[in-house]
């Protein structure tokens, strides 16, 4: 039977935070939706999770292992889903208990292809990014600073039209570019003629980003997630000067970074305006 949300989660070394992802849709006010967990494991965790606890909502488990990718991951997914709205949750976030109606809601009411929102901590202030006040009608101008991917919904039609996410591009790509996929969808659609919602009072919750830790890890992060942006930028062809707004964000923050001594985010900031940079000369090879 049809449902209205499919809700489609790429895994990968994740156990407790599906758990509690889980707990969260426990909670939703409005309950016509399925989950799809695409697990690439090699081991069972996913399945010790889910034998743990029956839920009052339908789970589809889809194994994939040595598969990478969070967009083919997304893609794999989608083509098992039944629902009229897809939303591709992270498998560390939650959601709040009001907003799959309130994402529904939206949805009919502007009778939008795309409803977007952001990202935030459990008070509501915003994380990981920084985003758009207001709801509005969005444009292409817009797309990184009014979504982020686990908390971005579309008609299923609408995802299968553009092909799905490019498996190119995001995190776990055997591509360089880690990062940016929704924008590219979103991007894609737009193109199309589809119309895209903004809504600043929808949002999911999600660990925030410590961009002042040094680890190597943290860096490679940094420069992979630049990366993906500066090709996406690229990719659309969306103009020098726009663009290099976002190489100035990052090199403003390493400066001002420096000047206040704080070395880790300064070397974040100078890793992501690296990753930027090469990402567009990527993205003007390509385009």
């Amino acid at each position: 039977m049809a449902v209205h949300f499919s809700l489609v989660m790429a895994t990968l070394g994740r156990s407790e935070e599906i758990a509690l992802m889980l707990d969260s849709l426990e909670t939703q006010t409005f309950r016509d939706f399925e989950v799809i967990i695409v697990d690439q494991n090699r081991d069972e965790r996913v399945t010790e999770v889910l034998a743990r606890k029956m839920r009052p909502f339908p789970i589809r488990h889809l194994r994939t292992p040595g598969v990478p990718g969070a967009s083919r991951a997304r893609n794999n997914g989608a083509k098992v889903a039944e629902g009229e709205l897809l939303g591709f949750p992270d498998d560390d976030c939650t959601y709040p208990s009001w907003l799959l109606e309130k994402v529904r809601k939206t949805f009919a009411e502007t009778g939008a292809d795309i409803v977007n929102g952001r990202a935030a901590d459990e008070t509501g202030r915003s994380i990981n990014g920084r985003f758009a006040e207001g709801a509005r009608w969005t444009g292409a101008r817009d797309v990184f600073d009014t979504l982020i991917e686990w908390v971005s919904f579309c008609r299923r039609d609408v995802f299968e039209a553009v092909g799905g996410y490019d498996e190119d591009v995001g995190v776990g790509a055997t591509s360089p570019w880690q990062a940016c996929e929704a924008p590219d969808i979103v991007l894609r659609m737009l193109e199309r003629g589809y119309r895209s919602y903004y809504d600043d009072a929808i949002y999911g919750h999600h660990p925030e980003i410590r961009i002042d830790m040094m680890d190597v890890r943290m860096q490679q992060k940094a420069r992979g997630y630049g990366r993906g942006m500066g090709y996406v930028l690229a990719k659309h062809r969306m103009g020098t000067l726009y663009s290099f707004n976002y190489m100035l964000r990052s090199f403003g923050g390493y400066v001002l970074s420096r000047a206040r001594g704080q070395r880790g985010r300064a070397i974040y900031y100078l890793n992501t305006l690296k990753g930027r940079l090469e990402g567009y000369r990527d993205g003007r090879r390509a385009a």
